[in-house]
């Protein structure tokens, strides 16, 4: 195969050598971008810090669900009491004369002579145990509660959403970039070989006599330049390694898998979208309906609230626990706020204005999406003209460069003009893949203003 390729006219050799730099990994590539971006959502740790948050208002919208079903709790209090406030209940001026006229009767001491009695008002050695079960019948601030904790757990999926396509976007940016510096690299060096070929043959040729020294200076000048120009490139290459491991989570140096280098897709499609489906409106959008549930829940003073509990237990003197120390007792509650000095209406008015400045904000925010859909739409327009006169311009360098190396091996041009030819064609090639990328890097962004990749 090398042999054969070697046999083909220059054009056509060139045609392959430029196949072998811009598709490296042969035909049956695999999306490898896709598998990254993945493994970018699945291990990034902003994501993970806001399914936590998610995961809290989750639980909050529980506790919210909660509160409509009845709650039990048990109580009770024990109390030793000396001293305080007393009643006087005059017993043996009431009873003792006529306990003394029934012992003459009676002819007996049956009837004891009784004391004055001082009673203690503080219960001393008493107890009081209870269960209370509580159930709300009517209470609008539970529903609005309610509410809002499900549109907060709504507006955090916005948030994660939101934070996993700025994610896509950057590891599809930092992948292109990557490949951009990869193929630089590959492409000088094999301009690197051509020139180090051409600058044994400059030296072989001096040394016969051939040619003067001047080509031979100018060869390894152009050698040392290319060796800096891919030392730079290889330093480049690194560092879009480091970032695109640091978007995935993973060890800076791991090795990069990479899919052939992409042609162009179709753009009529990207062109198309719209920013309806970008999350920021879907935030807002969320945003304004928390605030119209702030709006009912500041009015729900002017309903009253109605509740019942059901207490279920015991009190008696000195731990006594029997059929008449247990009692129930069933109650309903009504609570209605008449009047409050302006307050209620105060949050009112405090909740339509939050209202009416998210709506202003969204109308904002919405003409702020589009100018930045309309500008990178300019921008993929822009870098495709680019890389259309990149190929172009690629191909009549290539055609100039063939006919000069015929016209030099025929001693018809110096050596200056091939050198010439062959920076010609170099920067045609370096200047087809930065455009490339560059337009492939445009659609990402396209992507992410319109919110047109798909998450899932």
């Amino acid at each position: 195969m090398i042999n054969f390729i070697k046999k083909l006219p220059a054009f056509c050799w060139s045609a392959v050598m430029l196949l072998i730099i811009f598709f490296p990994s042969g035909l049956n590539a695999q999306n490898r971008l896709n598998d990254y971006i993945a493994q970018g959502l699945a291990s990034n740790q902003s994501i993970k810090e806001q399914n936590f948050f998610l995961q809290k208002n989750i639980y909050a919208l529980q506790e919210a669900k909660s509160m409509f079903l009845p709650s039990v709790t048990f109580s009770t209090t024990y109390t030793k009491a000396d001293g305080g406030r007393t009643i006087d209940f005059p017993t043996g001026d009431l009873f003792n004369a006529a306990y003394a006229t029934l012992n003459q009767l009676t002819g007996s001491n049956s009837f004891p002579q009784l004391e004055n009695q001082s009673i203690l008002l503080n219960p001393d050695n008493f107890y009081d145990a209870k269960f209370r079960t509580s159930l709300p019948i009517l209470n609008a601030e539970l529903v609005y509660n309610k509410r809002i904790k499900a549109q907060q757990v709504d507006l955090q999926k916005a948030e994660i959403l939101m934070y996993k396509r700025e994610l896509v976007k950057e590891i599809k940016t930092a992948y292109y970039n990557y490949l951009k510096a990869t193929n630089a690299i590959k492409i000088y060096q094999s301009f690197l070989k051509l020139l180090e070929e051409g600058e044994r043959v400059n030296r072989k040729l001096f040394e016969n006599n051939k040619i003067n020294r001047t080509a031979v200076i100018r060869s390894q000048n152009e050698v040392s330049k290319i060796n800096a120009s891919l030392t730079a490139a290889q330093k480049t290459e690194e560092s879009a390694r480091y970032y695109f491991n640091f978007l995935l989570n993973r060890p800076l140096t791991d090795l990069i898998l990479t899919d052939d280098v992409p042609l162009l897709p179709a753009q009529d499609n990207l062109l198309l979208n719209d920013v309806n489906g970008r999350e920021e409106l879907a935030k807002l959008e969320i945003a304004k309906g928390i605030n119209k549930n702030l709006t009912g829940l500041a009015k729900s003073y002017l309903i009253p609230k109605v509740g019942t509990s059901l207490d279920l237990g015991a009190q008696s003197f000195d731990w006594k626990f029997n059929q008449k120390s247990r009692y129930y007792l069933l109650g309903v509650s009504l609570e209605w706020n008449l009047f409050s000095s302006g307050r209620n209406s105060y949050k009112i008015k405090q909740a339509i204005a939050s209202e009416q400045g998210i709506s202003a904000q969204t109308n904002h925010v919405t003409q702020q999406l589009l100018t930045e859909l309309n500008v990178r739409r300019a921008n993929l327009q822009s870098a495709s003209a680019q890389y259309r006169a990149a190929q172009s311009q690629l191909k009549t360098s290539q055609t100039y460069y063939n006919d000069v190396t015929k016209l030099y091996k025929e001693g018809m041009a110096i050596y200056i003009e091939l050198l010439d030819a062959q920076n010609q064609w170099v920067d045609a090639q370096l200047q087809s893949n930065i455009a490339l990328f560059d337009t492939w890097i445009s659609l990402t962004a396209i992507e992410r203003a319109s919110a047109s990749f798909n998450i899932q």
